[in-house]
């Protein structure tokens, strides 16, 4: 199911949002002009991606320093060991669409 979650101009560039929707937590990042959506929550121990800190397609969990790359969701830093799930993405008409089950 398609949803929008945030307008465009909501995700700063180099920056991330956190958004609610239907009591879960999703995670926009914006990097060189794309915007890409993962669960919110750190596979490690579940601290919240969008408090973290982005550094090129990478995020860094603000509890324990997993990282994790944007793009696809993959850990790229212990001490996480399971990927987070990535959602495709698009933008449209000033809006931030996400694919969702």
């Amino acid at each position: 199911m398609k949803v929008g979650l945030a307008a465009e101009e909501d995700v700063p560039e180099g920056g991330m949002r956190c958004v609610d929707l239907r009591g879960r937590r999703y995670a926009l990042f914006r990097e060189k002009g794309t915007v890409y959506c993962l669960d919110n929550t750190c596979t490690h121990l579940g601290g919240p991606l969008c408090e973290g800190t982005l550094r090129e397609f990478v995020v860094q969990c603000p509890w324990h320093g997993s990282r994790f790359d944007i793009r696809s969701g993959q850990v790229v830093g212990p001490p996480a060991r399971s990927a987070v799930r990535m959602y495709p993405t698009t933008v449209e008409g000033g809006k931030v669409w996400v694919d969702l089950p």
